[in-house]
């Protein structure tokens, strides 16, 4: 669960949610079941992130 406090400035309240949904990913989630995904879109959706990952992973490793 998600908490932001509100001490009196609401944007300054809205930009540390909107930060916090980010960094949690909840934000991409979201975005991504906006639409339906073919199971074909999906597989290849994940390879991808799994060579990101992985390349990531290599280069700082190096």
């Amino acid at each position: 669960m998600i908490e932001v406090e509100v001490r009196g400035d609401i944007e300054y309240a809205i930009r540390q949610l909107k930060k916090k949904l980010q960094m949690d990913g909840i934000k991409r989630e979201l975005k991504r079941r906006e639409y339906y995904e073919k199971p074909s879109v999906k597989k290849r959706r994940k390879q991808a992130e799994a060579k990101r990952k992985m390349r990531k992973f290599r280069h700082r490793s190096s």
